[in-house]
């Protein structure tokens, strides 16, 4: 007894052998999306993903703001601690991820990590563009280059650090 030729449903002129395993359509290897538990269409893979796309808009501008509030009086903080912050920052950055989960209620988003790290970038920015005025200002005078060198050096490591371990705490990764 021979089985029917199976067509992928995207692609009627191309022979498969292979179905959904959640819906049981036929799709061809270009159609299927491999995950943990087999092989499933993009339909059904973009269905499950949704699930877990709980944001509503007003969740980024609260992961914005909070964010950027937090950051600016961190790095202001962080700035009296000089070499020392660099120990603290990162531990910061997640602390301030878990305050911005807090805030827009754990809700889960895409781009919810990148409104988030875009307020601390923005949150950072006076300290750092404070320190880009006091380099350029500096270069009139020898001796405080160095100084002024490092009075941009340490807003910018700390808003790094903070922004990177936001944005990945809030992706999911644990840091």
């Amino acid at each position: 007894m021979t089985e029917a030729e199976l067509f992928c449903a995207n692609h009627p002129t191309t022979a498969t052998q292979l179905r959904c395993n959640r819906c049981g359509k036929p799709i061809c290897s270009k159609c299927a999306v491999r995950t943990p538990v087999g092989y499933r269409c993009r339909e059904c893979v973009r269905e499950q993903q949704q699930v877990f796309e709980t944001a509503s808009t007003i969740d980024y501008p609260i992961a914005f703001v909070v964010s950027g509030v937090i950051a600016f009086f961190a790095v202001w903080l962080l700035t009296f601690l000089g070499f020392w912050g660099l120990f603290i920052a990162p531990a910061v950055g997640v602390g301030v991820a878990e305050i911005v989960r807090r805030a827009v209620r754990g809700h889960r988003g895409q781009h919810l990590p990148t409104a988030a790290a875009a307020g601390a970038v923005l949150g950072a920015l006076p300290f750092i563009l404070r320190g880009v005025i006091a380099f350029v200002l500096g270069l009139s005078g020898v001796e405080g280059i160095g100084w002024a060198a490092l009075g941009l050096l340490w807003p910018a490591v700390y808003g790094f650090l903070i922004v990177s371990s936001l944005y990945w705490r809030l992706r999911g990764i644990r840091v």
